[in-house]
């Protein structure tokens, strides 16, 4: 059996490594288009603060760890897939045929239709390449201009600030990470980072972007003003990788479209990662989660499908863990609430602090924080459960902060004491 997979990110590489457990006399082959060995994208920031070096980045640091396995890398593009015919066409021509395809191409940046964004020193934060061509520019007293407060940009905002960069942030929606956080939470981030000394614009466009005074760049607003910059990064969302799969056979929507062992229509062909268009846990819908857990779980589960191990993909939690600035926020599942639902919300904002729950019937679908890190797993696990709070869920309408006392009653029947934010 050869098992090829495309992408080398996390889901493509603990596919890899699932495959070679369960199947393992096979023949495992992963396809990169990129010249570095397998590395995480959330690594970048910890490399732009000279926290790690390159090879701090990478996914596996023996360099020998694939070749041990018994896992071939092939660096190149792939152009053209045929699930017909089962083979792949590369960008140097070479063909590779497959009996079980997985793919696992990521997403890559979205480009914003604005003027001037092909003039040089304006970078995304998506590839070691892009690491590099930031560390480069991103000089202490140097002005920078990040467009998108979006979850990638404000992990991005921090790596900046910590760089002591004139750091002005540019989004579009009315407050910051919009995506993840209601307009409590999401003001209180941007105030934070007010606070920290970034200066923060919401509710504001990017217009056009123009040449300045030698390298320098020109960052015209909306509201008249314009920014002077030495770098200009662009985190205004990104889009799955199926651009390629024109007259694949293969169907997509905004990924590709998967059933819920991520086989795609073609049963000898997969999908995973922010390619996948998989199940949602709280909803039942099929949506693109391009989040690393959800790509390290679909890894996992496409692999073993594809070795012939029934195995059900139950859905994916939605879940965002952020630190921005030493401010830690999440959000899980249906933050934004439910038809009919019930919510509660408690805010300390002078402490930063905040935390909203929200429930549909006694089951816990959906949660906010702001301050509060001992909290993080028990909300992921009461969701995820979807656990009947009975009688506990009256007492977390009250004080929300005794959501662990709720976890420990309704698993071990354990008695309480009061929660304080």
């Amino acid at each position: 059996m050869k098992h090829v997979i495309i992408g080398a990110g996390p889901a493509g590489v603990i596919a890899a490594e699932t495959l070679r457990k369960v199947d393992p006399t096979s023949n495992v082959v992963m396809i990169g288009d990129e010249q570095e060995p397998p590395y995480s994208r959330m690594a970048l920031p910890y490399y732009i603060i000279d926290k790690i070096d390159e090879a701090g980045t990478y996914l596996r640091k023996d360099s020998n760890h694939f070749s041990k396995k018994d896992i071939d890398i092939i660096r190149d593009r792939v152009l053209k897939v045929d699930g017909a015919n089962k083979k792949l066409t590369l960008e140097n021509n070479n063909e590779v045929e497959f009996d079980k395809l997985l793919i696992a191409t990521g997403s890559h940046p979205i480009r914003p239709p604005i003027e001037g964004m092909d003039l040089p020193n304006i970078h995304s934060c998506w590839t070691l390449e892009d690491g590099r061509n930031i560390v480069a520019k991103a000089k202490p007293g140097s002005n920078v201009v990040l467009m998108g407060a979006g979850f990638i940009g404000c992990i991005i905002l921090e790596a900046l600030a910590l760089r002591k960069v004139n750091l002005t942030v540019i989004e579009m929606g009315d407050r910051m990470v919009p995506r993840m956080m209601d307009q409590t939470a999401g003001n209180l981030i941007k105030k934070w980072c007010l606070d920290k000394g970034v200066n923060v614009h919401t509710s504001t466009k990017v217009e056009s972007i123009t040449k300045g005074d030698g390298e320098s760049l020109k960052v015209n607003l909306d509201s008249g003003e314009t920014l002077n910059a030495d770098l200009v990064i662009s985190a205004t969302g990104v889009k799955a990788n199926i651009q390629f799969l024109d007259n694949s056979g293969i169907e997509t929507d905004f990924g590709i479209l998967v059933n819920e062992r991520l086989e795609s229509n073609n049963p000898d062909i997969f999908a995973a990662g922010d390619v996948c268009q998989g199940k949602d846990f709280s909803t039942g819908e099929y949506t693109v989660q391009a989040i690393q857990p959800t790509a390290a779980d679909h890894g996992r589960i496409a692999a073993m499908n594809m070795a012939g191990k029934d195995t059900l993909h139950q859905g994916s939690v939605n879940m965002n863990v952020l630190d921005t600035m030493g401010l830690i926020s999440s959000s899980y599942g249906l933050w934004m609430g439910v038809d009919g639902g019930e919510q509660v919300q408690l805010v300390d904002e002078d402490r930063y602090r905040y935390i909203s729950l929200q429930f549909q019937d006694d089951v816990l679908v959906g949660a906010q924080s702001l301050g509060l890190t001992q909290h993080v797993g028990v909300l992921r696990g009461l969701i995820q459960t979807n656990l009947k709070l009975g009688s506990w869920k009256d007492h977390l309408m009250k004080d929300p902060t005794r959501i662990m006392e709720a976890y420990l009653a309704r698993t071990q029947s354990i008695g309480h004491n009061a929660g304080v934010i």
